[in-house]
């Protein structure tokens, strides 16, 4: 016969067998004696044998009490460390993160809040992976990763509604040109733009769909002279004059002395892309979780607040 055990009357033995009487075993337990004779004669009836001797002073262990209650001491223990662990994770004491990012935001917004993230709280490990979007949502959905950092812009298919977005700033798109030339100004329009030459990332890349469809709107179709694999490439092929280029704010965040980073005009409402925190809908936060995602609002914040730097 299968017996199943009530963990309260098992910690209840325990309080007995440490105290050496049943009186003083319940008081430790907060129950009445009456109440903890109770379930411990309904312990025994489980059983099918006593786990208490009566005694003219006390009460004695038998066999089958001394297995129960050592037992019963390492589960104790064991739930013991389980309060401390969780206690150590609400005090952020420790805990772990799997997160996903992308090249711009990691090089940029994660990595100073990473930075904050172990100063603020060392015991937390943040495990971070780099992909591209339809990979990061992909591993969100497999839980290879429990948050992800993702760029959309208005015309980018919409998240799935298993998913739980978390909005962290606007990334306006910037023009790169060389610092020497005429185009270094505080802003310029798409529209004057209509014969220059163009550096973009690969064909297919956002960022060069940005560009497109900016100068559709303003009645051109611009002519591109080199597609390049990385934002640093682009830096570089503007700064040698090949041509000029659209990028996201946060690209050229830490860029070339030789290159300025100018505004569009607002009336050209050239796209902004959103940056922010995807996780699973069905997710709650852990703490961990919590703490991460407050060092990448901080630094989303910080960014947001920086000017421009022209040169």
């Amino acid at each position: 016969m299968q017996s199943t055990f009530d963990v309260v009357t098992l910690f209840l033995l325990l309080d007995i067998a440490d105290a050496g009487s049943l009186t003083s075993g319940a008081e430790a337990a907060n129950m009445t004696p009456s109440a903890a004779s109770q379930r411990i004669s309904k312990l025994e009836n489980s059983i099918g044998q006593p786990v208490l001797v009566r005694l003219p002073r006390g009460v004695k262990l038998t066999e089958a009490g001394e297995v129960l209650t050592d037992r019963a001491r390492l589960f104790r223990r064991e739930m013991r460390a389980a309060r401390g662990d969780l206690e150590a994770l609400s005090g952020l004491e420790r805990g772990s993160v799997r997160l996903g990012s992308f090249p711009t935001v990691s090089a940029t917004l994660l990595s100073d809040a990473l930075k904050d993230c172990h100063a603020r709280w060392p015991g937390i490990e943040v495990r971070a992976r780099s992909a591209v979007r339809p990979e990061l949502l992909e591993m969100l959905h497999s839980s290879e990763i429990e948050l992800a950092l993702l760029w959309s812009y208005d015309w980018t298919e919409s998240a799935d509604q298993s998913l739980t977005l978390h909005p962290l700033m606007e990334d306006p798109t910037l023009l790169l040109a060389p610092t020497e030339s005429a185009l270094a100004v505080d802003s310029v329009s798409i529209s004057s733009l209509r014969g220059a030459r163009w550096i973009v990332r690969s064909a297919d890349h956002p960022a060069a769909d940005v560009l497109y469809r900016s100068c559709k709107e303003a009645g051109f179709v611009p002519e591109v002279v080199y597609e390049a694999h990385d934002y640093r490439e682009i830096e570089a092929m503007v700064a040698a004059g090949v041509g000029i280029a659209m990028v996201p704010r946060l690209a050229v965040a830490h860029h070339r002395p030789d290159v300025s980073a100018v505004e569009f005009r607002a009336e050209d409402a050239v796209p902004t892309r959103s940056i922010y925190i995807a996780t699973l809908a069905r997710r709650k936060f852990t703490p961990s979780m919590h703490a991460i995602t407050r060092a990448l609002r901080d630094a989303a914040s910080r960014y947001a607040s920086r000017a421009i730097t022209h040169t």
